[in-house]
């Protein structure tokens, strides 16, 4: 088992929780393939970076992207993750480092090839942490 790595001494209690709660509100947006919660969890101008050539530049791209993925290829699939490391950035920004993937439909476990490592940079805006940047990169090996 993974042990969580918080920056304690820049991160209240509070903030952790609600950090990751953001991985939480993603992993239940996937779950409902709700394209437009998903979205909610990123600012107007966040980023979402993935692998093949994946770069989307603003909260509606987002949600467009998700959409279609959704009613196409991530139709059935569900989203895992793992926060590993919590760190604070300054006043109200913070990194999170996680593991995780897409899980295939009705799979049981992350197939190994589908492995990911992410870096999520989060703001918070008023009292909400908001994903201004996220970017993953596969480390599963192909059996």
């Amino acid at each position: 088992m993974t042990t969580l790595s918080v920056d304690q001494a820049a991160l209240t209690t509070d903030d952790t929780a609600a950090i990751v709660a953001v991985m939480e509100r993603i992993m239940a947006a996937w779950a409902d393939h709700d394209a437009d919660a998903f979205a909610r969890v990123f600012t107007e101008d966040g980023t979402l970076i993935l692998p093949n050539d994946i770069f989307l530049t603003s909260r509606e791209e987002i949600r467009s992207y998700m959409a279609h993925g959704f009613a196409g290829p991530y139709r059935g699939t569900q989203v895992i993750g793992t926060p590993l490391v919590i760190k604070a950035l300054g006043d109200g920004a913070a990194v999170i480092i996680s593991t995780g993937g897409v899980r295939a439909p009705g799979a049981t476990e992350l197939a190994a090839d589908a492995v990911v490592r992410a870096a999520w940079v989060l703001t918070r805006k008023d009292a909400e942490w908001l994903i201004a940047h996220y970017q993953n990169t596969p480390i599963g090996v192909a059996g």
